[in-house]
């Protein structure tokens, strides 16, 4: 398999740092590695399959990726927008982590499970990875799809600290603290106390009174399933470090059985099946966090509908959510002989 040349735009960020463990992980075939970061993070170095590398200055020079095949960005929206052509100009392929292009008719939006050959036109040489709450979403989705054309999805979200980033984490952790010692509560990151609570608001609200991220999972799930699937969201922030959760309700045009929902689940890549609910057996953050499956359990019909499906959903947000899905979406062009 022919080596690469990679790049990471935002290595010193939660999902960049994640994004080194993926590729090591997973023995990416990396001929020369690139990080790049903001003037505070210029300078910082870290480990990556035991060879220490030092993060470059992000600049508006195109030649610092003229040799570079694939630069995975995971340094925000606006820093997506304003490199977006420094980046790609000589031809590197751009993996971007951020919402600046998901929703643009020329930007493929994908899941690998679910959409992978939407990857091969890529007219900006940009790929947009999906809102992490839409990923996991998305491949549990895709299983019941094959057995019925699903019409309409309700979803809440437990969305794990992690979804705001390593600082929205070191915050959370800060204010377990602050509260066992008495001492008055940091709240910096989120729009109030997250420990001890729940936040029935990610992102900004927009005039329809759904947040922003809830409106992700509208348009995303219609683009990558290229579907009218109508999606009605309601997302919370949870005090959990990593690992979103949501319970999904699911109507499709056909009534299913819950034995074949259950094996579909049970046979589809990326998957792992946990259902045993009187024992026990359920997906938590606690149990799949760092791990790269969706994990899905707690199926049974809809008592209200009598062609709906009910389960629970459980991914590790840095992961599947960000980095994992990136890098599988560069492996499978590899396996398909785009990368070359």
């Amino acid at each position: 398999m022919k080596q690469l040349n990679i790049a990471i735009v935002g290595a010193s960020g939660a999902v960049g740092q994640e994004l080194l463990r993926v590729l090591e992980q997973r023995q990416f075939p990396i001929r020369q590695l690139t990080l790049f970061g903001s003037e505070r993070s210029a300078g910082s170095t870290y480990l990556f399959a035991g060879r220490e590398y030092t993060v470059q200055l992000l600049r508006q020079e195109p030649e610092d990726f003229k040799d570079i095949d694939v630069a995975f960005c995971s340094a925000g929206g606006s820093v997506s927008l304003a490199y977006a052509e420094t980046i790609t100009k000589y031809g590197c392929l751009m993996i971007d982590n951020s919402n600046a292009f998901r929703m643009q008719e020329d930007v493929p939006l994908v899941v690998p499970e679910i959409n992978p050959e939407d990857a091969l036109s890529r007219p900006k040489g940009i790929i947009a990875n999906p809102n992490c709450t839409t990923i996991q979403m998305v491949v549990a989705l895709g299983a019941i799809e094959k057995l019925s054309h699903i019409r309409r999805v309700h979803v809440a979200t437990y969305q794990a600290a992690s979804g705001a980033g390593a600082s929205a984490m070191a915050e959370l952790e800060e204010q377990s603290r602050e509260l066992v010692e008495g001492r008055k509560v940091t709240v910096k990151k989120f729009a109030h106390q997250l420990m001890y609570n729940l936040i029935p608001q990610v992102d900004v609200f927009m005039d329809n009174d759904y947040t922003k991220e809830e409106m992700k999972m509208y348009h995303e799930t219609r683009k990558i399933m290229h579907s009218d699937i109508l999606v009605s969201a309601t997302c919370v922030r949870v005090p959990v470090m990593r690992a979103h959760s949501e319970v999904i309700w699911v109507e499709c045009e056909h009534e299913l059985r819950i034995d074949e929902v259950r094996k579909a689940f049970s046979e589809t890549p990326g998957i792992v099946l946990v259902d045993t609910p009187a024992e026990g057996e359920y997906p938590m953050p606690l149990h799949v966090t760092e791990k790269d499956p969706v994990f899905v359990g707690r199926i049974r019909k809809d008592l209200s509908n009598p062609h709906g499906i009910s389960f629970w959903c459980v991914s590790d947000q840095i992961r599947k959510g960000a980095a994992l899905n990136a890098v599988q979406i560069a492996e499978w062009l590899i396996a398909h002989g785009d990368l070359k």
